[in-house]
């Protein structure tokens, strides 16, 4: 799976738990200071990801996955 694909897959997957447009989710976006995904939402997003992708993100990664692109390029590495 390509990097884009991986892109594309994880904005529905965020746009469906935060409820934000799709057409508003770009790799360079925070997502505490542009999406407003907080912690507890951040968990949640990792837990799906790894449900859609069938990858592992340890906590300690998780958290340092600060944009969508940086966690599009964790989950493509991990694929």
């Amino acid at each position: 799976m390509t990097n884009a694909a991986v892109l594309d897959d994880l904005a529905l997957v965020i746009a469906d738990l935060s409820q934000i447009d799709v057409s508003d989710i770009a790799p360079e976006k925070s997502f505490q200071e542009d999406l407003d995904i907080d912690s507890l939402e951040l968990v949640e997003l990792g837990v799906r990801v790894e449900e859609k992708f069938s990858v592992k993100i340890p906590d300690d990664v998780l958290g340092t996955l600060k944009t969508v692109g940086a966690m599009a390029d964790f989950v493509a590495g991990q694929l």
